[in-house]
């Protein structure tokens, strides 16, 4: 059987960057080639050079970058083409997938339109009514459960999961040889991903498409992957198969990424018995809590929550998982004040926190600490993080300006952050450390309960490993208890002594993470731990046609 023909090739290839009157390298001497069907991952943390690197291939750069070397496609140097050249390649030959939908695509215009506009742009010939036939019938390929009310509906209309099949569904539209997939499930459910990535592998092995998966998820490349390489500062340190790569890595940098992974059973399953508080009283208290958003306009009222009840005691950390929509953030919202609670009763460190007044409510809140999924978004990007991680201790009164200094001076100690960081701006900050601010910021005030809503979804998973066990060493020593908001069951492993598992705003299971993980009783709960991603390609292929088969 003769091998499948080579789409893409990169010779030499790297991107620098024109920064204060100089090149600065982001990536170089990358070389590979992929084949029509096979999927070639990129993997390494930020600023690798791993997106860079793959932008340049549709000329995708910022106005100060320029792309060095040679990508041939089928036979023709995408680098030196002209600007027509490259729009005429754009979505015919070369496609993406980009990280954020909702962002990538045009929020005034109708999913329908926007494939069809891509239709058109690359088949001029192609009459309307036929480029929305085929539109529809590609929003059905990949699975939308009505594709006419999804060629209808705008981007905000759809879910995180529907609005990446959407995108999907644009980017093959003109049957591209290659698809670039630039993290296309890192912000998803985990039963999502693993439908999203059964997707790709579908429509990668029915179109003979070659697929360039740029990722720092190390269990989605074992499962899509056939290729592997490994970036770091710019450059490839490792390249081979995905079962060489996972099986027998060279390098330490692989070692140390494959070592970040957090994965189902390598958590400290020490999950508390009901009994082992007896006597307790728990630091927050749900009691049988109904929330409902109110009618606005044409939009309904709607029921988030219904008769949810939680106990977290001092010292303890209770993972809170479910998919986009089942409820966890309302209720994470509800604990620190932030919405209306319908019926049942909320209490924190014996407080009541559903009828109080204004100036209660800022009282219990001293006793709450929040730590937000994006920390770029919730810090002030005017303020040095000094000023932000002090604020609460402003807010709340009672602090001499000296007090405040040397309390964020002891709280950038804590998170093993520099002091000098503390003049410095958001903007000026790793991922990773500007949620080391987060955290820091959370616990200004000594809180008895930290609300920690999806904290690392968004870090690469080595950065993502060093921020939980800074976390967890911090909660250790300090025993406030964790209300930890995740729809990663591998990171709920790892952390929390018990789970409640959510669904349609009910509570379904709630047990030790030993309980609920090793020995699920709900259907619901089986079905997230059987979509979670692994490390392993074997056992990832295993797990696919498992699902495919049933």
């Amino acid at each position: 059987m003769s091998e499948k023909p080579v789409v893409i090739e990169a010779k030499n290839l790297g991107v620098d960057f024109w920064v204060d009157g100089e090149w600065v390298m982001a990536a170089q001497d990358i070389n590979y080639s992929v084949r029509a069907g096979e999927v070639l991952a990129i993997v390494g943390e930020s600023g690798s050079g791993k997106s860079a690197s793959s932008m340049s291939l549709l000329g995708l750069l910022p106005v100060n970058g320029r792309a060095l070397g040679q990508v041939l496609l089928a036979g023709e140097d995408t680098l030196t083409a002209t600007p027509e050249r490259i729009r005429a390649i754009r979505g015919r030959e070369i496609a993406v997938i980009f990280q954020e939908p909702m962002t990538a695509m045009n929020p005034v215009y109708t999913i329908g339109f926007q494939i069809v506009e891509a239709l058109k742009v690359h088949f001029p010939q192609l009459s309307r009514a036929a480029a929305k036939a085929r539109a529809i019938e590609l929003l059905g390929l990949v699975e939308l459960p009505d594709p006419q009310k999804a060629f209808d509906s705008y981007p905000h209309q759809l879910s995180g999961g529907q609005r990446q099949r959407a995108m999907i569904a644009q980017s093959i539209s003109c049957d591209p040889k290659v698809l670039i997939a630039d993290e296309p499930t890192t912000a998803l459910d985990v039963t999502i991903q693993a439908e999203i990535l059964d997707l790709l592998r579908s429509l990668n092995e029915r179109l003979g498409t070659g697929i360039i998966l740029i990722t720092h998820d190390m269990g989605v490349v074992a499962d899509m992957a056939d290729h592997v390489i490994v970036m770091k500062d710019g450059r490839v340190v490792e390249s081979g198969t995905a079962v060489d790569i996972y099986t027998r890595p060279k390098v330490d940098y692989t070692k140390e990424l494959l070592a970040a992974v957090p994965h189902l059973g390598t958590g400290a399953a020490t999950g508390k018995k009901a009994n082992d508080h007896k006597g307790e009283t728990p630091v927050l208290s749900l009691s049988n809590v109904d929330i409902t958003y109110p009618k606005r306009g044409r939009v309904p009222a709607f029921r988030a929550a219904e008769d949810v009840s939680i106990d977290i005691y001092p010292g303890e950390v209770l993972g809170l998982v479910g998919e986009s929509g089942s409820g966890k953030t309302t209720i994470g919202r509800a604990v620190v004040g932030l919405m209306p609670v319908s019926a049942g009763r909320i209490t924190v460190a014996g407080q009541d926190m559903v009828n109080v007044t204004a100036a209660q409510l800022r009282e219990v809140r001293r006793h709450i600490g929040i730590v937000f999924q994006d920390p770029g978004s919730s810090l002030n990007p005017r303020w040095p993080i000094g000023e932000s991680i002090g604020e609460p201790l402003v807010l709340a009164g009672g602090f001499s300006a000296k007090q405040v200094s040397d309390r964020v001076t002891e709280l950038l100690d804590m998170v093993e952050l520099p002091i000098s960081y503390r003049n410095r701006y958001p903007h000026e900050l790793s991922g990773g450390q500007r949620q080391r601010v987060g955290i820091a910021r959370a616990l200004a005030l000594d809180p008895a309960i930290v609300v920690a809503d999806e904290p690392t979804s968004a870090l690469d998973v080595s950065v993502q490993a060093r921020v939980l066990a800074l976390l967890t060493a911090i909660q250790k020593k300090q025993k406030f208890a964790i209300l930890f908001i995740s729809h990663d069951l591998a990171v709920i492993d790892l952390l929390s002594d018990r789970i409640a598992v959510m669904h349609h705003g009910k509570i379904v299971e709630q047990g030790s993470t030993d309980q609920i993980l090793r020995n699920p009783q709900d259907p619901y709960t089986k079905r997230l731990i059987a979509a979670v991603p692994v490390p392993d390609p074997e056992e990832q292929r295993t797990r696919r046609r498992a699902r495919t088969t049933t």
